[in-house]
C-alpha cells in the first residue's frame, strides 16, 4: 500500500503531459483530461486517508528511487504521509476540483486556456511533492516546481507591464527562499553528516541541543523560519502576495488565497520536532506571526481593491497560524488552514460577481458617507495602510538597489575581451584542478573565496548590465563556470561525475539559451536589456525554448545540474562563512539576473506599435 504514495504525485504529471499534446482550442478535451484528473486525485485522496486512518493512524514512508548516491552523500526522493499530508492533500484535492470546474468556463475562449491548465497541472504535481515529500530534497523538487508555476501564473497576462513587473517582484522573494531552504539542507548536513529524513528530525534535535553544536542549530533554524516567513507573506516580506494577483482569478484562488500562500506554515509544521524545545524559537515565530496579523490587518482596512484586501486578511490568518504552530496546537493549524483556505478561495471566485452587483446597486442606494473627525493617530495608520507600510519599496531600496549600484561599479566587463579572457581562465583552471590536484593544495584555504568573488562579480554585472543580452548571457555561463571552480579548489578531491552533474545542465541550457537570442537579435539588431521588447508575439516557440533554457541555467529539476547544484553544496564546509554567503548571493542573483534577460526579450508590450499594447497600468 505504500508504494501508491507515488500516485499523488503520477496523476497530475501524467496529466500535464497529456495536456501538452492538445491545441488551445481543444477546450472541451483539455477540460475533461483535467476533470478527470481531478475527480480521481480527489478518490486517491481520500481513499488514502481512510486506509491510513483504518491501520491506525502510523506515519507511511516510500522511498521512491536513489538518484545519486555516495558515501557521503544520498540524493533520494523519499515520501511520507502523516495527519500533517492527510489534512493538506484531501483540501488541496477537492480546491483544485472546484478552481478547475470553475475555470473551465471563466477562461473560455482565452488565448491562454491551454497554457493556464497546463500550468495548474504542473503546480498540483509540485504541491503533492511538498506535502508528501519525507526529506529536504524531495521537498525542494516540489519548492522549486510551485515557485515557477507562480511565476508562470503571475505573468499570465504577458503582453502587459504590470504582470511582467510583479512577476519579476515575485521570483525575486522565492529566490531568497529557494537559496534559505539549500543552506538549511548544507547545514543540516554538516551537522548530522547524512542526508536526514523528516522522520529523523527528532534525533538531529538532539545533536543540535548539544552546547558545541549551537551555532549550526541557530543557523538551521533561521533558514527554516526565513523560507517560511517568505512563501506564507509573512512580515517583512508580505508585499509579494498582493502584487501575485496579477494573473486570472482563478489561479489567485488557488494559489495566494488557498494553497501556495499556506506552504510556509506546513513547512513549519514538518520540521517542528526540530526545533520543538528551543524557546528563542518559538519567541521568533510567534513575534513574526503577531506583527504580520497586526499590519497586514491595517493595510487590508485601508486598501481599496478586492484582491489586496483578501491578500492582507490571509496573511494576517497565516500570521495568527504561525503562532499556533509555535505554541503547539497543530490540530488547531490544521484546521485554521481548512478554512482559510476554502474562504479565501470563496471570496475571490465570487468577487467579479460580487463587484458588478455592487456597481450596479450604488446607483440605486447611494447614501452619502457621514463626516466624522479623524485623530492623528486613525489617519496614522490608514496612510500606513494606503502606502502599506512601504514594505515593497523597503525591499527595493535596502535589499536590491545596494546589488544593482555594485554591479554598475564595474565598467570595465563591458569589454567583450574581458569576458572572453574570464570564460577561458575558468576553463583552463576547472583542467589544471583535475589534472593537477596537487597545485590546488598549495593555493591555501583563500583561494576558493577569490575565485567565488570573481563569479560574484560577473553575475552584480549580468544583474544590473541594461545594454547587450548576449553580453549578459554570456556572463552567467562565466559566473556558473567560476562557481564549479571555487568549489573544486576548495575540495580537490570531488568526484569528476558531480561537476559534470551540473556543467551538463549549465552547458546545455547557455547553448539553447544562444541560439534563441541570436534568432531573436537577427530581426532588428535589437536584443537591449533597458525596456521590454515582447517578442512573445511574433517568436513564441522561441520564447518558450529560452524559458527551458533560463531554468536550465539555474538547476531547476529538469536536468542534471539540479542534484549537481545539491552536490556541490556539501563541498563547502561548516565555517567558510564567506565562501557560503558569496555562494548563496551568487545563486540568488543568477536566477534574477536569467529571468530579467527572459522577461525583457519576450515578455512584456511589444516595442513596435503595429502590435496592441496595453496601458501600463492594466
Amino acid at each position: 500500500m505504500n508504494q501508491l504514495l507515488v500516485l499523488f504525485i503520477a496523476i497530475p504529471l501524467l496529466a500535464f503531459g497529456v495536456s501538452l499534446f492538445w491545441q488551445n482550442k481543444s477546450e472541451k478535451a483539455i477540460g475533461r483530461i483535467v476533470r478527470f484528473t481531478k475527480v480521481l486525485y480527489i478518490m486517491v485522496s481520500v481513499s488514502f486517508a481512510a486506509w491510513w486512518i483504518a491501520n491506525g493512524l502510523e506515519p507511511v514512508s516510500y522511498r521512491v528511487a536513489t538518484l545519486y548516491q555516495t558515501e557521503d552523500f544520498v540524493f533520494a526522493i523519499d515520501l511520507f504521509y502523516d495527519e500533517i499530508t492527510a489534512v493538506f492533500s484531501i483540501i488541496g484535492a477537492f480546491l483544485f476540483f472546484l478552481v478547475a470546474t470553475f475555470s473551465k468556463y471563466y477562461m473560455h475562449r482565452d488565448e491562454g486556456y491551454k497554457r493556464f491548465f497546463n500550468t495548474i497541472l504542473l503546480f498540483a504535481t509540485g504541491y503533492n511533492f511538498i506535502i508528501l515529500s519525507g526529506n529536504f530534497e524531495t521537498l525542494f523538487i516540489g519548492w522549486e516546481i510551485k515557485g515557477f508555476c507562480s511565476f508562470l501564473l503571475i505573468a499570465f497576462y504577458r503582453n502587459r507591464y504590470l504582470p511582467v513587473k510583479n512577476a519579476f517582484k515575485a521570483i525575486s522573494y522565492y529566490r531568497i527562499s529557494d537559496v534559505s531552504l539549500m543552506l538549511c539542507m548544507w547545514m543540516m548536513h554538516h551537522l548530522t553528516h547524512r542526508n536526514i529524513g523528516f522522520s529523523g528530525l527528532g534525533e538531529a534535535k538532539i545533536l543540535a541541543l548539544q552546547s558545541a553544536n549551537t551555532g549550526m542549530a541557530v543557523f538551521i533554524v533561521c533558514m527554516m523560519i526565513l523560507p517560511a516567513a517568505i512563501k506564507s507573506a509573512q512580515f517583512p516580506f508580505t508585499a509579494w502576495l498582493p502584487r501575485a494577483m496579477e494573473g486570472p482569478t482563478s489561479s489567485s484562488a488557488i494559489f495566494y488565497g488557498s494553497l501556495s500562500v499556506h506552504i510556509g506554515v506546513f513547512l513549519l509544521l514538518r520540521t517542528h520536532p526540530f526545533w520543538e524545545d528551543m524557546l528563542w524559537a518559538k519567541v521568533v515565530i510567534i513575534t513574526i506571526g503577531a506583527l504580520t496579523a497586526i499590519v497586514a490587518t491595517f493595510i487590508a482596512r485601508a486598501q481599496s481593491t478586492v484582491k489586496t484586501q483578501i491578500a492582507y486578511s490571509s496573511a494576517a490568518q497565516i500570521g495568527l497560524m504561525f503562532i499556533e504552530v509555535a505554541l503547539g496546537f497543530h490540530w488547531l493549524v490544521l484546521i485554521h488552514f481548512a478554512g482559510n483556505a476554502f474562504l479565501r478561495t470563496y471570496q475571490l471566485l465570487v468577487s467579479p460577481s460580487v463587484l458588478n452587483y455592487l456597481v450596479h446597486h450604488q446607483y440605486f442606494h447611494y447614501t452619502t458617507p457621514e463626516q466624522k473627525p479623524v485623530s492623528k493617530i486613525k489617519a496614522t495608520l490608514y496612510m500606513l495602510g494606503i502606502r502599506e507600510w512601504n514594505l515593497d519599496s523597503m525591499m527595493f531600496i535596502y535589499v536590491w538597489s545596494p546589488f544593482k549600484w555594485l554591479g554598475k561599479q564595474l565598467p570595465f566587463l563591458h569589454s567583450k575581451i574581458i569576458s572572453t579572457f574570464l570564460i577561458l581562465t575558468a576553463i583552463v583552471l576547472l583542467l589544471l584542478g583535475y589534472a593537477y590536484p596537487g597545485i590546488i593544495s598549495t593555493t591555501g584555504s583563500i583561494m576558493p573565496v577569490i575565485l567565488m568573488a570573481i563569479a560574484l562579480a560577473v553575475i552584480l554585472f549580468a544583474f544590473s548590465y541594461r545594454q547587450s543580452a548576449l553580453q549578459a548571457w554570456v556572463y552567467l555561463l562565466t559566473g556558473n563556470l567560476f562557481i564549479m571552480v571555487a568549489v573544486l579548489y576548495n575540495a580537490p578531491f570531488i568526484n569528476p561525475i558531480e561537476i559534470f552533474f551540473y556543467a551538463s545542465g549549465v552547458l546545455i541550457a547557455f547553448l539553447i539559451g544562444y541560439y534563441c537570442l541570436q534568432k531573436i537579435n537577427a530581426i532588428d539588431r535589437d536584443i537591449s536589456l533597458d525596456k521590454f521588447h515582447g517578442y512573445v508575439y511574433e517568436q513564441e516557440n522561441t520564447g518558450l525554448l529560452f524559458l527551458f533554457a533560463t531554468i536550465g541555467m539555474l538547476g531547476f529539476p529538469v536536468t542534471a545540474a539540479f542534484i549537481g547544484i545539491d552536490v556541490l553544496f556539501t563541498y563547502v564546509h561548516s565555517n567558510q562563512v564567506v565562501l557560503i554567503i558569496g555562494m548563496a548571493l551568487c545563486l540568488i542573483l543568477l536566477e534574477l539576473s536569467a529571468f530579467r534577460i527572459f522577461l525583457r526579450i519576450f515578455m512584456g508590450p511589444h516595442k513596435k506599435l503595429y502590435h496592441p499594447v496595453a496601458f501600463r497600468s492594466s
